[in-house]
C-alpha cells in the first residue's frame, strides 16, 4: 500500500515515509517495467483556501482506459459516467466521503475526495513500479532515496517524478531547503495516537512513523490550531488500521475532528 495525506506526507510501498510539496502534476505510481504501462496513477496538489494542500484531481490510466477523477466528478474516456460505474475490469464507486476504484488487474485506490489517497498494489507488481511511491523492492530507501552511488534528498526525488506538461506554470520546490526538523510536540502525538480507541492498531501499524508525522504538521501549522494540522495524520492512521484488518474505535469527538 502506498499512500499520502495531510501536510504532504507520502508513505512509500516499500513503508519508507517522507515530505514532498510539488504543486505539479507527478507519477504518483506506474508500471515502469516495460513499455507498455498497465497501469499509470498521476497526481495534482493545489492549496486551499485555507492554504492546505489538497489533491486537485488523479489520472489513472488502467490498459487503454483514462479515468480522471475530481471531488465528486468522474470521467472516464472524456465522459462524464455515473457511479457506480463498471466497464471491463474496471469499478468506480463514489460516495459523499471517498471515491474508490477497483481494477482487475490487481489495483485499488481509494481517495477521500481532499487531501488523502491511498493505491493497494497486487504483489506481481512488486519491482515494477516507479513515481512517488517508489519501486516496490520491499527494501526502504534503496532506489529511492538511494540510487547507486547516489542519495537523493526527498525534494529532489519529488522533483523527479514531474510530469512535463507544455505549457503547465508550476515551480519545483527548492531542493536545497531542507525540511526543519522538529522535535517538539512528541507528548501531544503520542497521546493521541496511543488513545484507547488506537488499542487494536498498535501492533498492526508503525506507531513512529505517525507520531514523526503529527510532530510535522503540529510545528508546520505553527500553533495555529485548526484541525487539518492534527486530524489528517490521525485519520490517515486510522484508515491504515482499518485496511490493515483493525477496528478504530470512535475517536473523533463533537469538538475534535
Amino acid at each position: 500500500v502506498c499512500s499520502t495525506w495531510g501536510n504532504n506526507h507520502f508513505k512509500t510501498f516499500d513503508g519508507d515515509t517522507y515530505e514532498f510539496s510539488g504543486l505539479c502534476e507527478y507519477n504518483f505510481a506506474s508500471d515502469c517495467q516495460g513499455s507498455y504501462k498497465e497501469f499509470s496513477v498521476h497526481i495534482q496538489r493545489a492549496l486551499n483556501s485555507n492554504n492546505h494542500p489538497q489533491i486537485q484531481y488523479i489520472l489513472l490510466t488502467v490498459k487503454d482506459f483514462t479515468v480522471y477523477l475530481r471531488p465528486k466528478v468522474a470521467v472516464v474516456d472524456g465522459k462524464i459516467v455515473k457511479t457506480p460505474y463498471y466497464s471491463s475490469g474496471l469499478l468506480i464507486e463514489s460516495s459523499d466521503i471517498y471515491t474508490k476504484v477497483y481494477a482487475k488487474l490487481g489495483l485499488s485506490l481509494i481517495w477521500n475526495q481532499e487531501d488523502a489517497l491511498m493505491v493497494e498494489l497486487d504483489s506481481k507488481f512488486a519491482n515494477r513500479t516507479c513515481g512517488l511511491c517508489g519501486d516496490y523492492n520491499g527494501i526502504p530507501v534503496y532506489n529511492e532515496f538511494i540510487n547507486g552511488d547516489e542519495s537523493y534528498n526527498s525534494i529532489t526525488y519529488g522533483n523527479l517524478q514531474k510530469i512535463n506538461k507544455p505549457g503547465a506554470r508550476c515551480h519545483d520546490p527548492d531542493e536545497t531547503g531542507a525540511l526543519p526538523s522538529c522535535n517538539e510536540h512528541r507528548d501531544e502525538c503520542e497521546r493521541l495516537l496511543t488513545s484507547s480507541a488506537f488499542a487494536d492498531c498498535r501492533l498492526r501499524l508503525n506507531l513512529e512513523m505517525y507520531i514523526q508525522a503529527c510532530m510535522q504538521d503540529k510545528c508546520a501549522c505553527n500553533g495555529e490550531e485548526d484541525s487539518f494540522c492534527l486530524c489528517s495524520t490521525i485519520s490517515e492512521y486510522s484508515r491504515q488500521c482499518s485496511h490493515a484488518g483493525g477496528r478504530p474505535g470512535e475517536w473523533r469527538t463533537q469538538d475534535f475532528c
